[in-house]
């Protein structure tokens, strides 16, 4: 083995953990706006936490965070507008990040 390919293995290595801890932000990312929106719609104990188990879900429909989007303004019509449904998204998405980097 060369200083090159122990480089190369490093840099992969990183690569995937980066990947790995981004998905699991997005995921808490997720079930955190799952539990806001539960609270919202009134829904408590295993109601709360199977919707916010659907949000997560609904985030593997298509790339990007649009799908997660369309769910939670759909479901919060009337009790929620886009620019408060955005800002608790990008809020969330700090919050997600550092509990999964507290979690390692």
């Amino acid at each position: 083995m060369t200083t090159f390919d122990d480089r190369q293995r490093s840099y992969e290595a990183k690569f995937a953990h980066d990947a790995e801890l981004q998905f699991k932000a997005q995921s808490r990312r997720d079930r955190l706006l799952g539990e806001w929106a539960a609270e919202l719609l009134g829904k408590t104990g295993e109601d709360a936490h199977a919707y916010a188990l659907s949000v997560v879900a609904s985030n593997f429909e298509e790339p990007g965070d649009e799908d997660v989007y369309r769910k939670l303004a759909a479901d919060l019509d009337g009790k929620a507008d886009e620019a408060q449904i955005r800002a608790k998204m990008a809020e969330l998405v700090d919050v997600a990040r550092q509990q999964v980097i507290d979690e390692i």
